[in-house]
């Protein structure tokens, strides 16, 4: 009988497609629709033969118990492609606030790449750099391996759990808060030397707008500190993904 297979695979693809389409890249607004379907669909058939005596025991063709499945399918695959989102949701917040600190805060928003609402430049720049190292380190390759590590670990049978799902994800907003942290502390600390700087300035020559003649020199040293310091960044970023996304 064709239902048993094509029940199983179905239920693989909630759990895959869920994931990723939550999945950092993948989920961009910038890929089509049809695209993710069948990156989903081949994910799915090329994963099925491995995870077949997984889900082919529980699969149940009773309409009461096949939607509960499906949902909680759909629940743990989100939740998995959810916490690898977050981490990059929290790059673009420290982004954002490092953008400000350099001075870039009143420009024009720019296009972002992962989101559809505009970005200053520099946090589109940092995301962008950040998401093409995370796939030059095979970070897909590292999803894939959780989703089906994630068979084990959440069995089909147990349907999911939010208190469980509620502790992953506010452990890796902790987690990845204490790292962006870390990577937006330099130019926290150059936001407020240089702002202290000019305001002492500015007292001084009260009948002199220094605010405004010292922006482009404001920017030009937060381009000079983006310089020397995007390396360590981009590492750091990097390098903090893996540990929190395999710690879930």
């Amino acid at each position: 009988m064709l239902e048993t297979p094509l029940l199983a695979a179905f239920l693989a693809f909630c759990r895959i497609g869920g994931c990723f389409l939550f999945m950092p890249g993948l989920s961009s607004v910038r890929v089509p629709m049809q695209v993710r379907l069948f990156v989903a669909v081949a994910a799915t058939l090329a994963m099925l033969a491995h995870l077949w005596d997984l889900i082919t025991p529980h699969v149940s063709s009773e309409p009461g118990p096949l939607f509960l499945l499906i949902a909680s399918e759909l629940a743990i695959g989100a939740l998995i492609g959810l916490i690898a989102r977050l981490y990059v949701l929290s790059l673009q917040f420290i982004g954002t606030s490092m953008a400000m600190f350099a001075g870039f805060g009143m420009a024009a928003g720019g296009t972002a790449i992962e989101e559809a609402e505009p970005q200053p430049p520099l946090t589109a720049l940092i995301s962008l750099s950040a998401l093409m190292l995370l796939f030059v380190l095979d970070f897909h390759h590292e999803i894939i391996r959780a989703l089906v590590v994630s068979y084990q670990l959440a069995p089909i049978e147990s349907l999911f759990d939010p208190q469980s799902a509620l502790t992953d994800i506010t452990d890796t907003l902790s987690d990845a808060f204490y790292v962006m942290i870390r990577l937006g502390s330099p130019f926290l600390a150059y936001a407020i030397l240089v702002n202290l700087g000019i305001g002492f300035i500015n007292k001084l020559t009260p009948q002199i707008p220094i605010y405004f003649i010292s922006l482009p020199f404001v920017i030009a040293g937060g381009l000079i500190l983006l310089y020397f310091a995007i390396p360590s960044l981009l590492g750091l970023f990097a390098e903090g993904f893996f540990p929190i996304f395999e710690g879930r």
